[in-house]
């Protein structure tokens, strides 16, 4: 790599053939320090350590320098509401705005959180998922209806619903093959022969917002959920002669979201998650005030106050999700949790991939995976987002060729 130093801005940077070099890379097996990766369209076409760098560029080849700081995989988002003032259920433009604004903040594919509403709604909000979806905005993850009263949190209890197979059929029927995941509380009548339902039609079931025993979470689990959301929050506490979910979420082989934003649960509780499983998911649960002033929101028609960050149902002070993004969620993994990088990146990116099917093209900075790339500085904060080989905004990079 020879040449004169000089400086492109241009979104389609990575578009035919570039090297992204002296970076810190989290690469699929490991930190490579002074590493390289190449991309050739949308994807890594190779990758290595510096002394494994070609001499010389190629004649379509630009390289840029990235000075030192880290390259980490685009973080996938399974749970998230909305954000940037945005919230996801009130409109497509409302939901794509929402998306766009976490992309900035690292998160290269969503899931699109929608919680319980009358079943017409969510039929309609299913619909704008389908039509938005790409390689972006994967699918839709229905947070209700078929929820616990007792273990509602910020749901609306008015518009939760008894299993029902019917009900089921039409909201995947309206995602038009979009529904990616759906919580079920595993302790209400039919809900085994729901979860058996969904997984038949592919979707992946997570048990959550529920009172359920151990003995009934552990028959979840063996049905075949394979997700749990946001553990601890919205279920009953681990308890020394009633396990409950929390218990049942260890022993099987779900995986384990956690809303890491010191609040929902104490950092030691991520940090233990990470030490007892591999199976850490980081997600935001982000609604519409992520990002945005403190101040009155809504969340599934409810109303919400946010003071300080802290989102709470006016009526009942319930958490009423987050105002999370996924680059400080992950930075505080590394910071406060002291999660290795490495384990921080399988929780916020290649862990993700795993529930959703993906790992063979994302999650990851492998050769063959999609160029989904986040730049990270020293402090773990955000310089410049890649999806599928392009920068989303058009940053001024270093430049070698």
């Amino acid at each position: 790599m020879t040449g004169a130093t000089h400086f492109v801005r241009s979104a389609d940077a990575l578009t035919i053939m570039t090297t992204l070099a002296g970076a810190r890379i989290v690469a699929a097996d490991g930190v490579i320090h002074n590493g390289w990766v190449t991309i050739q369209g949308s994807q890594i076409v190779d990758i290595g350590p510096a002394a494994t760098a070609p001499v010389e560029a190629c004649a379509n080849e630009s390289v840029i320098d990235l000075q030192g700081a880290w390259l980490l995989p685009g973080f996938i988002d399974l749970h998230m509401h909305g954000g940037g003032g945005h919230d996801a259920s009130r409109s497509p433009a409302d939901m794509s705005a929402a998306v766009a604004f976490h992309q900035r903040h690292g998160t290269t594919r969503t899931l699109i959180s929608l919680v319980a509403a009358p079943v017409d709604d969510l039929c309609e909000q299913l619909r704008w998922v389908a039509e938005l979806s790409s390689a972006q905005i994967v699918g839709a993850h229905l947070e209700g209806p078929f929820l616990a009263h007792a273990r509602c949190g910020a749901q609306n209890p008015a518009h939760l619903l008894a299993p029902d197979l019917a009900t089921l059929r039409r909201l995947i029927e309206a995602a038009h093959g979009h529904l990616s995941t759906i919580t079920i509380a595993p302790e209400l009548p039919g809900a085994l022969e729901l979860i058996t339902a969904a997984i038949t039609a592919g979707v992946v079931v997570a048990i959550g917002h529920s009172n359920a025993t151990y003995d009934q979470a552990t028959a979840a689990y063996a049905a075949g959920a394979m997700l749990t959301t946001h553990l601890f929050n919205a279920m009953a506490p681990l308890h020394h002669r009633e396990p409950g979910i929390v218990g049942a979420a260890f022993e099987s082989q779900a995986a384990l979201e956690v809303i890491n934003d010191g609040l929902h649960v104490h950092p030691s509780i991520t940090a233990m998650v990470n030490r007892t499983t591999d199976r850490l998911v980081l997600i935001t649960d982000a609604i519409a005030a992520a990002g945005a002033p403190d101040g009155e929101y809504s969340l599934g028609g409810q109303a919400v106050r946010v003071t300080h960050g802290e989102a709470r149902l006016v009526s009942t002070t319930a958490l009423a999700g987050s105002t999370l993004t996924m680059d400080d969620a992950f930075r505080r993994a590394v910071h406060e949790c002291a999660i290795p990088i490495e384990r921080a990146v399988a929780a916020a990116s290649t862990n993700p991939a795993r529930v959703l099917g993906l790992s063979h093209h994302a999650g990851a900075i492998a050769v063959g995976c999609d160029a989904d790339l986040v730049v990270m500085d020293d402090e773990l904060r955000v310089l410049q987002v890649a999806k599928g080989g392009r920068w989303i905004d058009s940053p001024i990079i270093t430049v070698r060729g």
